[in-house]
């Protein structure tokens, strides 16, 4: 009888479900379909198929031992002696998301990362990217080589947008059907692990982004193996995932080994989880609390910290709360507070969520907080919303002025640099990585990416395909943006959304580059910075809240950021305690492509400074 593992030690675990290769050519298949009353497997062969019965093993689950089933056979499972479906577990699709599946040695990739230890969350800088648009092949192995620049720019971390099997070619990844399978368009799993073996040789963490709140409508063949989802809740997406109703035992159990998947035969150093205000469970062990529980033990056996970021849009706590004061103890979550707090100073823009901010005490609170509502009232959800969270440290926070979500959900996709001038996009960088948490770029920022990025599937059913352009269409609304939105289906979307690498070296485009690696230096070597302490940072708003002034200091070192968030010039007297600072950088020098620093070279509790339009500067103090 199967009985899922209490305390998994990750290096002996064996998953539950899924087709797990032996050795010898000897393959053990375990499914679960707790209604069926047959269920087989069937190899694949050009010459001759093999069906072969599946034994019931407890629990719901089916299980056989087979001989003559080499890494690379391809196999389907029989329901009833009649429906054939992938294997919910498999962890290759080669023909996509209705062809058969592969079965993979996991332990034939030569790894070289013996050494790695891991980055503690507190070091993490971390670069978003989606890798079918980072590079013009659109493959994990294409990644590898602009590694050294991104440890150049000072990146710790890569921070990978799913890679689950998607129909089609191209997609963002939260269509995944098949959440143990790399994308074939990626590389597969081969090019997956020379990635992360890559990053890890070049001092690069890795964190995967999974979806655990729904699946994609095409390939989705899990409600024919069981009760995965529940019409006891709603989502977005449709039904919810059943991770608390009658058999959801063996879904949390999926999902739960799936985390340790990546982590144990990919190398992962941590996980994105998807919305998981999505992820329905009131039971009194919610999933969310079992999973950081089960990746802490997986990182002490691999001897490396595991880092858990959710996305989460309630600004609860408990998210972040130790799982021993009843929170979920995650180590970190996506701050979005921060990200609409910024952007709508920066842009003047008030429509959807954005109607919740645009005043620079909004930025102000979320530079000392990370939230921003801690039970306030919000007009955009005409309720009160988020909690308290004094006790929350700041590197628990990420922060960002761009990412996947905050570009390609805008009707025509733009990036920052196409909504602002190139002073105010020195300004988010200087405030993003001025603050006292952890640090996101999305890829291309760096360098003041100006194409899209844009939303793309490919679907192959019609209807879908057409049901999915409404849907964005409809996703706009709230926000009266003119035109129409790019085709999502169109190849030309995905194409338009590529980056343009040889802009990195021109113009503009390599001053911003250069900007953001002395930011990044400045962080990393002035202990103010790099000590990711909230209790030690004070941020103030002067002159009718367009100055934003954020002092940060550790054993008796200071930085102070002042920033002009308005489109004059200001003039502004120093108010802040202690002696006189020197000036580290001025963002309108013509170093970094401005108009023509005014910053006075040192700085006094009295003296007087003027500040170009959308600029900052930055001063070191003790």
């Amino acid at each position: 009888m199967i009985s899922p593992p209490s305390n998994p030690l990750p290096r002996e675990i064996s998953m539950i479900c899924g087709a797990h290769y032996l050795g010898d050519s000897r393959c053990r298949f375990t499914v679960w379909a707790p209604f069926r009353e047959h269920m087989e497997v069937t190899i694949l062969d050009p010459e001759q198929d093999r069906i072969v019965p599946l034994q019931p093993a407890g629990q719901g689950y089916w299980q056989a031992v087979i001989s003559g089933v080499p890494p690379g056979s391809l196999y389907r499972y029989r329901l009833d002696r009649e429906l054939e479906r992938p294997d919910p577990a498999s962890n290759s699709q080669p023909q996509g998301v209705h062809g058969p599946s592969r079965v993979v040695d996991h332990r034939a990739f030569a790894w070289e990362d013996r050494d790695w230890t891991g980055i503690f969350h507190s070091e993490l800088v971390l670069y978003e990217l989606h890798i079918g648009t980072f590079t013009p092949e659109g493959t994990c192995q294409a990644i590898i080589p602009r590694l050294d620049q991104l440890k150049k720019l000072g990146i710790t971390a890569l921070s990978l947008m799913p890679v689950a099997q998607c129909p089609g070619e191209r997609n963002w990844g939260y269509d995944g059907v098949f959440p143990y399978a790399v994308s074939q368009a990626y590389g597969g799993c081969q090019g997956l692990k020379e990635l992360v073996n890559a990053c890890h040789r070049s001092g690069l963490a890795v964190i995967l982004d999974v979806v655990y709140n729904h699946l994609g409508p095409e390939g989705n063949y899990l409600r024919d193996f069981g009760p995965y989802f529940t019409s006891a809740y709603a989502t977005p997406w449709g039904e919810a995932i059943n991770f608390d109703q009658a058999y959801s035992e063996p879904v949390r159990r999926f999902f739960l080994d799936n985390a340790l998947y990546w982590a144990e035969h990919f190398h992962i150093d941590g996980l994105r989880l998807d919305a998981i205000h999505a992820i329905m469970d009131q039971s009194p062990h919610p999933f969310l609390q079992e999973l950081s529980k089960e990746m802490e033990a997986m990182g002490q056996n691999l001897g490396k910290p595991i880092s858990i970021i959710a996305e989460s849009d309630l600004n609860d706590a408990k998210v972040l709360r130790p799982r021993s004061q009843g929170g979920f103890g995650h180590q970190a979550q996506w701050t979005d507070d921060f990200h609409h707090s910024l952007h709508a100073v920066l842009t003047g823009e008030d429509q959807g969520y954005y109607q919740d901010f645009g005043r620079l005490q909004d930025l102000q609170k979320s530079m000392e907080n990370g939230y921003v509502y801690t039970w306030q009232y919000s007009n955009f959800r005409k309720r009160r919303h988020g909690t308290p969270n004094s006790e929350c440290r700041g590197e628990q926070f990420v922060i960002y002025s761009q990412t996947h979500d905050q570009v390609g959900n805008r009707m025509l996709g733009e990036r920052l640099s196409r909504l602002v001038d190139f002073e105010a996009l020195k300004l988010a960088a200087g405030c993003m990585l001025c603050s006292p948490f952890v640090p996101m770029l999305f890829m291309g920022q760096e360098y003041a990416e100006p194409a899209p990025f844009l939303y793309f599937v490919h679907h192959s059913d019609p209807d879908l395909v057409e049901a999915v352009r409404r849907g964005r269409a409809e996703e706009f609304k709230d926000f009266q943006w003119a035109g129409t939105p790019p085709d999502p289906q169109d190849e030309k979307t995905f194409l338009d959304s590529k980056l343009n690498w040889d802009l990195c070296s021109t113009g503009q485009h390599a001053q911003m580059l250069a900007l953001y690696q002395e930011l990044f230096r400045l962080r990393r070597t002035l202990p103010p910075l790099r000590v990711l302490d909230k209790d030690r940072v004070q941020a103030d708003t002067w002159n009718d809240d367009t100055v934003l002034t954020v002092l940060r200091w550790y054993r008796g070192q200071d930085i102070l950021f002042i920033g002009n968030f308005s489109g004059r010039k200001q003039t502004w007297t120093a108010r802040v305690p202690r002696g006189a600072r020197n000036l580290l950088l001025d963002s309108s020098r013509e170093e970094w492509a401005g108009p023509g620093g005014l910053a006075p070279a040192v700085l006094g509790h009295t003296t007087q400074i003027s500040l170009m339009p959308w600029s900052f500067v930055l001063y070191a103090g003790g």
